[in-house]
C-alpha cells in the first residue's frame, strides 16, 4: 500500500535486539500492517496482537488510526514489544494530551532489559565451567 501523500506520525520502538519504526496515519479504518502483512498474518497469538493494539486502547483510536511498520530483529514477543513503543511514541505526535494516559500506562517507557554479554572464561554471561575437585 502506497502512501506517501497522507500525513503521518513517526515514532521509533525498542525492546532487546527488536527495532520497530512505525507511521501512525490520522483518520483511518484501523488497519496494522508489519513488515507488508496484516497483523492477523504476521502474528499468530491473540496476546501478541493485544500488545500491539494496548497503545490504542489506552488512547480510545482503536478504529481512528491506520499503522504501517517494518520491524526487524528478535524473536515475535520482542518485536510486539518495540511495535507497541512505537506506536505510543508516535500517538504522542497526534494528540500530546495522550502522554498522560500513555505513561500512567507505562508505554512510553523503554525496557532497559537486554541479553547479557559473555565475559571470557566463564561458558556463557554468567555459566562457569564445570568445577572438578581432582
Amino acid at each position: 500500500m502506497y502512501e506517501s501523500k497522507r500525513q503521518y506520525q513517526y515514532g521509533t520502538g525498542r525492546r532487546k535486539s527488536s527495532i520497530a519504526r512505525v507511521r501512525v496515519y490520522e483518520g483511518g479504518t484501523g488497519s496494522i500492517t508489519i513488515n507488508g502483512r496484516d497483523i492477523d498474518e504476521y502474528f499468530g497469538l491473540d496476546v501478541l496482537k493485544m500488545v500491539v493494539r494496548q497503545p490504542l486502547a489506552v488512547t480510545d483510536t482503536l478504529g481512528k488510526v491506520d499503522i504501517i511498520c517494518t520491524v526487524e530483529g528478535g524473536g515475535v514477543s520482542g518485536q510486539a514489544g518495540a511495535i507497541r513503543h512505537g506506536v505510543a511514541r508516535a500517538l504522542l505526535g497526534v494528540n500530546p494530551e495522550f502522554r498522560a494516559a500513555l505513561k500512567a500506562a507505562g508505554l512510553l517507557t523503554r525496557d532497559p532489559r537486554m541479553k547479557e554479554r559473555k565475559k571470557y572464561g566463564l561458558k556463557a554471561a554468567r555459566r562457569a565451567p564445570q568445577f572438578s575437585k581432582r
